[in-house]
C-alpha cells in the first residue's frame, strides 16, 4: 500500500479522534450549564448538540479553520520537504487527542484549542526552529484566551445582573418575566440567525449582502419573540401574595441601589464632619442594602418563583441552541484545520497557504464531535454544569448566551479562542453576581492548573509522536 494511502488514513483517523475528542471535552462544556440547571436532560442536550454542533461546524466551521491550518506556523519553511507538516500535523492531531481524551476520563474541562496549537506550536518549533512559528499570531490567540473569559464573565454577569433587577426585584416576578421573554427571544432568535446568514452560507454559496443577512435574522428574532409571547402567556402563575411577604419587598433593594449612588457623590463632593456623617449613613445602607438582598435571593429560591424559572427553562434550551452552534462554528477548526493542511499536501506534493477547507472535512468533524459528546460528555457536564456554581435556568441562560454571544463574534472574526475559558469565565460571572462566596473557589483552582497544564502536554507528546511518526515514515 503506497505511503500517501496509509498517511491519508492516519490523518483521517486521527482528525477524527481529535473532533470525538472535542465533543467530549468542550461540547461538555457548552452543554453543562443547561443540564447542571435542569433545562435540559443529558440525553436532550445530547439530542441537540447533535443537530446545532453538526451545523455550526458545517456551515460556519471554515473561518476559524483557516486560521488553525495556516495562521500558526510558517509553511514556507517546509517547502523543501512538504512531507515533515504532514507529519507535524498528524502528531499535533494525535497529541491533542490523547491528552483530551486523558482530561475527559478525570472529567477536567480543559481547552481543545490549548491543545492542538501547543501541540502545533511544539513541533513547529523543533522541525523549523523558532522562525518556523508566526508569534505575533499566536500572541494575538494567547490573548484572546485571556480577554474571551473576561469577556463572557462581564456579559454574563450584566445580563445576570439585568434579569434579576427586572424579573426578581419586582413585586409581580411571574409577570415581569412574561414581559421580557419575547425582548430576551428576540435577541437570542437575531444572533442565531445572524449567525446562520451573515455574508451568506459560505459552503453552500449563498452570497447575502449584509443587508440581506441582517433582514433575515431580524425576522426570524421577530418570529421567535412571536412565538414565545403566546407560549409564556400559557403559562399559569401561583405566586404568593405580595402582602404575605411585604418584608421581602424586592422593590425596596433597588430602591436602596439608588440611594447609595446619591450618598456617594454626595460623599465625594463633601468635606469635614459631613463627609464623615454621610460616610456612616452610606455604611448603614450598604448593611440593610445587603440584608434585603440576601433576603430576596432566599426568597426567590422558593416554590412561589418556581414559574419564571420554568419560563427559563425554555429560554435556558434556545441558549443552549445558540451555544452548541457558535461552538461547533469555532471548535471544528482544530481537529479540521491541521486535517485540511496534511490532505491538501498529500493530494498536491505542495504546501498551499490559501487551501480552502473542503465541506467534507468539516462535516467529518461535525460527526466527531457529535458522537464524543454522546459517549463520554457527561463525565466533563458535572463539572460545569455543578461544581463552579449552583445554577438554576435563569442563571444558566445568562451564563451560555453571553457565552455563546462571545464565541460567536470570535468566530466571525477568525479568532480560535477557548470555548472553556468562555464558558468557565460565564459561569464565574453569573456566581459572582451573587457574591464571591456562591462560588466554589477550590473547583476554578483546579480548573486554572488544568489550562496551564494543557499547553506544555499537548507540545510535549506531539514532539514526541513526531520523532516516532518521522522514524516510521521518513
Amino acid at each position: 500500500m503506497p505511503t500517501e494511502t496509509i498517511l491519508t488514513a492516519l490523518i483521517l483517523i486521527a482528525g477524527f479522534y481529535m473532533a470525538w475528542n472535542i465533543g467530549a471535552n468542550d461540547v461538555a462544556n457548552a452543554m453543562g450549564t443547561s443540564v447542571g440547571s435542569g433545562a435540559l436532560t443529558l440525553k436532550r442536550a445530547v439530542l441537540i448538540a447533535a443537530v446545532l454542533e453538526f451545523a455550526g461546524a458545517f456551515f460556519f466551521g471554515s473561518y476559524v479553520s483557516e486560521t488553525v491550518q495556516n495562521g500558526i506556523i510558517n509553511s514556507a519553511i517546509f517547502a523543501t520537504k512538504p512531507i515533515l507538516l504532514v507529519y507535524g500535523m498528524l502528531a499535533s492531531l494525535a497529541a491533542a487527542g490523547i491528552w483530551l481524551q486523558i482530561a475527559s476520563y478525570y472529567g477536567w474541562p480543559v481547552s481543545t484549542t490549548h491543545s492542538i496549537i501547543g501541540a502545533i506550536v511544539g513541533f513547529g518549533v523543533v522541525v523549523g526552529g523558532i522562525e518556523a512559528v508566526y508569534w505575533e499570531n499566536v500572541f494575538f490567540i494567547f490573548g484572546s484566551w485571556i480577554l474571551s473569559p473576561i469577556a463572557g464573565a462581564i456579559l454574563s454577569f450584566i445580563i445576570f445582573t439585568l434579569l434579576r433587577r427586572k424579573i426578581f426585584y419586582t413585586s409581580n416576578p411571574v409577570e415581569a418575566a412574561k414581559k421580557l421573554t419575547p425582548f430576551l427571544v428576540f435577541i437570542v432568535a437575531s444572533t442565531l440567525s445572524l449567525i446562520l446568514v451573515f455574508n451568506g452560507l459560505k459552503n453552500l454559496n449563498l452570497n447575502l449582502t449584509t443587508w440581506q443577512s441582517l433582514l433575515l435574522s431580524l425576522l426570524g428574532g421577530c418570529l421567535g419573540a412571536l412565538i414565545s409571547y403566546f407560549c409564556v402567556q400559557r403559562i399559569k402563575t401561583t405566586s404568593t401574595p405580595k402582602e404575605e411577604s411585604p418584608h421581602y419587598n424586592p422593590e425596596i433593594a433597588v430602591g436602596l441601589d439608588k440611594a447609595k449612588k446619591h450618598l456617594q457623590r454626595v460623599r465625594s463632593s463633601s468635606t469635614g464632619a459631613t463627609q464623615y456623617q454621610v460616610t456612616l449613613l452610606l455604611e448603614e445602607v450598604n448593611a440593610l442594602s445587603q440584608s434585603l438582598k440576601e433576603k430576596v435571593e432566599a426568597h426567590t429560591s422558593n416554590a412561589d418563583y418556581a414559574a419564571v424559572e420554568r419560563i427559563f427553562g425554555y429560554l435556558q434550551i434556545m441558549s443552549a441552541c445558540l451555544m452548541a452552534f457558535a461552538h461547533g462554528a469555532n471548535d471544528v477548526a482544530n481537529a479540521i484545520g491541521p486535517l485540511s493542511a496534511a490532505i491538501g499536501v498529500l493530494k498536491s506534493g505542495v504546501i498551499s497557504t490559501h487551501g480552502a477547507v473542503p465541506a467534507w472535512a468539516l462535516g467529518l468533524g461535525g460527526v466527531g464531535i457529535v458522537i464524543g459528546l454522546a459517549t463520554w460528555g457527561w463525565r466533563v457536564i458535572e463539572t460545569i454544569g455543578k461544581k463552579i456554581t449552583e445554577l438554576t435556568p435563569t442563571r444558566g441562560f445568562a451564563a451560555e448566551f453571553g457565552a455563546a454571544a462571545t464565541i460567536a463574534i470570535a468566530s466571525r472574526l477568525g479568532m480560535p479562542i477557548s470555548t472553556t475559558h468562555t464558558l468557565v469565565g460565564s459561569v464565574i460571572g453569573v456566581g459572582f453576581a451573587r457574591g464571591i462566596e456562591a462560588l466554589n473557589l477550590t473547583t476554578m483552582r483546579d480548573i486554572i492548573i488544568s489550562w496551564v497544564v494543557t499547553v506544555p502536554a499537548g507540545a510535549g507528546i506531539a514532539v514526541g509522536l513526531f520523532y516516532l511518526i518521522n522514524t516510521i515514515f521518513g
